[in-house]
């Protein structure tokens, strides 16, 4: 939705714009494009490789850009140290990048033989072969409820553990085939592989991304001008949740009571959204790209 998020995001071509999960490039690159001269570009992403790939795409934007290997939860941090008050918009993109599903060899596709690491920063300790061959039965149960909200999170945990006896778990082809060896055959247009919840708990548990998308939340509203607008691309029903609640409470005003004659309370508003349904991808975007199919845009501007 490369087009929907550029016209919603981008309110005023002059200002400061923060792709904070730039990935490979593309979004921002659309973001550059309705940015004057004096328009400036931020990017940041905690894969080494995606600042890599995003300064080779964009080095033509010369000092409009600039890059920073860094957790959007740092954003604050990213600002102070670029010497940047407050900014007109900020896109947070929180779905799998194709480099990274196809191409950085870290396990995070269920369809390739790749080694279980599923590590966003390959500077964190933690990585998700650690995860499952360490953690108790119980432990990798409540990360697949939790993150993945997989019915048969208990199922699916004790074979493991059955399995972690005879040698350790170490590539994500071994993983899915576990996983598929319990669950129903499946098949059809749109059906999920039975492997995917499994993989999604373990790479929020391995890069803690709904605590970092917490933190996030919480900062953000100091973060941009009026008017500007917080813009967010969700994949899965958790993170969808977090976003849905915080813009709903950004909204609100006054939380006296309502025979208070005046408010004590002094709560103000500080967004409004934009949309007051979700944006989905259409059907042609589906057929370009899969991928988006589980795709929800949510914006909100700060007043």
């Amino acid at each position: 939705m490369v087009n929907e998020v550029v016209r919603v995001l981008v309110t005023s071509p002059a200002g400061i714009y923060v792709d904070g999960t730039v990935g490979s490039g593309g979004h921002s690159e659309a973001i550059a494009g309705r940015l004057s001269e004096t328009g400036r570009l931020i990017c940041v992403d905690r894969d080494q490789d995606a600042i890599r790939i995003s300064k080779q795409r964009l080095g033509y934007l010369g000092k409009r850009v600039a890059f920073s290997k860094a957790n959007f939860a740092e954003l604050d941090m990213v600002m102070r140290d670029l010497g940047i008050g407050k900014i007109n918009g900020i896109l947070l993109d929180l779905g799998m990048s194709s480099y990274q599903v196809d191409h950085s060899g870290r396990g995070f596709s269920f369809n390739r033989d790749e080694p279980l690491d599923m590590r966003m920063d390959l500077d964190d300790k933690t990585n998700a072969g650690h995860l499952l061959n360490t953690l108790s039965a119980a432990e990798i149960e409540k990360i697949l409820r939790d993150y993945g909200e997989e019915k048969k999170a208990r199922a699916i945990s004790r074979l493991i553990e059955r399995e972690r006896r005879k040698g350790p778990i170490v590539n994500s082809l071994q993983l899915a085939d576990l996983v598929r060896s319990i669950m129903p055959p499946y098949g059809g247009p749109g059906i999920k592989d039975p492997a995917t919840r499994t993989f999604q708990a373990l790479r929020i548990a391995v890069n803690r991304e709904l605590e970092n998308l917490k933190i996030f939340l919480g900062k953000v509203p100091n973060l941009i001008e009026k008017g500007g607008r917080l813009v967010f691309l969700t994949y899965h029903s958790l993170e969808d949740r977090l976003v849905k609640r915080a813009i709903a409470e950004w909204e609100k005003g006054c939380t006296c009571p309502p025979d208070f004659p005046k408010c004590i309370c002094g709560k103000r508003p500080l967004f409004n959204r934009v949309y007051r349904k979700v944006i989905r991808p259409n059907k042609k975007e589906i057929e370009h790209n899969p991928r988006a199919r589980s795709a929800v845009l949510r914006a909100a501007e700060r007043i």
